[in-house]
């Protein structure tokens, strides 16, 4: 498998985390919360759950981008860092998702903060048709840590670009 991941020159944002090992097949994006421990080379818990459905939907590439590029394991940090984005955070997202066939938003909670949802959903609205794996109780896309092996992906409510993804299953 190959892989990879972008950083800012201190370390501190990671702004897009990629996994490849068929170059024939697809690519699937994630669009998540914060980035963790992961890196080039080594892989995460939500990396590895990412990955494994990638794999069963059979899927050659995985790429990940996040709302917010400031790396850390835990999403309160978020709040106490200046810049918790990142510089480069926004162009990252837009090249991940015109390089999929498949966009996944699964933030989890936080995602609401500063309105960063709402503003990458902004960004993304003529690119795109977004899925999700389900909604937690506040509304968010589910975070896929957690999820059954057997979640089904949906077209995400409420965003513009899913009644064109829903045409898309069929």
């Amino acid at each position: 498998m190959e892989g990879g991941a972008v950083f800012d020159a201190s370390g501190n944002y990671r702004y897009s985390l990629w996994r490849s090992w068929n170059q024939q097949a697809a690519r699937v994006v994630f669009v998540m919360l914060n980035p963790s421990t992961a890196d080039a080379t080594a892989n995460d818990a939500t990396i590895r759950r990412c990955l494994g459905f990638a794999h069963l939907w059979g899927y050659g590439s995985l790429e990940v981008v996040n709302l917010f590029a400031f790396r850390s394991s835990d999403p309160q940090t978020l709040r106490q860092v200046a810049d918790p984005i990142g510089q480069e955070c926004d162009r990252y997202i837009l090249a991940a998702v015109r390089r999929a066939e498949r966009v996944i938003v699964a933030w989890g909670n936080g995602g609401s903060w500063q309105r960063r949802d709402q503003t990458v959903l902004a960004l993304l609205q003529h690119d795109t048709s977004l899925y999700c794996l389900g909604q937690n109780q506040s509304g968010q896309p589910s975070h896929p840590l957690y999820l059954k092996r057997t979640v089904q992906v949906a077209p995400y409510p409420g965003y513009c670009g899913a009644e064109r993804s829903s045409a898309a299953l069929g």
